[in-house]
């Protein structure tokens, strides 16, 4: 009799341990546009003033017009809408902005590059974008640099930067 329960209570926990295998999370594989985040500080130890969170896309050959093409709302990096934070009223190309976050979109072209603040937030893409919801929009001129493999935000004490391919954008940000 103690035999049978005994052997009851094994095959109960084999089944058990194998069923919650079977159920196990199943994660995600590493994204091709990996999650990145950029701060505007004045030195390292100032507390932020603003942070972007974007996705990091790849160029893995493929041309940057057909990834952000000229003259269509591109949400600024990949998967969701590039998230900004200004954590004080501030300016963005020389326009106010209140503290505040905003979704981050871009209108690309070959000389200057419209930079666009949205209220809407934690939104995919840029396939829902409504312009009524803009809250800023500003125009910032195109460079040329070496070549960004991965599209890159970073900022310095006067511009937050945008640079992908050999194009870079310089917004100009202050407080």
């Amino acid at each position: 009799m103690k035999k049978s329960t005994l052997l009851t209570t094994l095959a109960f926990a084999f089944v058990m341990l194998f069923s919650l295998n079977a159920s196990a999370q199943k994660f995600a594989k590493l994204d091709k546009s990996p999650l990145d985040i950029a701060y505007y500080r004045t030195d390292r130890n100032a507390p932020p003033m603003a942070k972007v969170i974007y996705s990091r896309p790849q160029l893995n050959g493929r041309a940057l017009a057909t990834l952000a093409p000229n003259g269509k709302v591109w949400r600024t990096g990949a998967n969701e809408a590039a998230e900004i934070k200004f954590y004080k009223d501030s300016k963005l190309g020389g326009k106010d902005v209140k503290a505040g976050t905003y979704s981050l979109y871009t209108i690309p072209g070959d000389s200057e590059w419209t930079i666009i603040l949205s209220s809407d937030t934690d939104v995919w893409g840029a396939y829902n974008y409504k312009e009524a919801n803009d809250v800023l929009r500003v125009k910032a001129p195109v460079s040329k640099g070496e070549s960004v493999e991965a599209f890159s935000i970073a900022f310095d004490n006067d511009n937050m930067f945008l640079a992908w391919d050999t194009t870079r954008v310089a917004v100009p940000i202050s407080q």
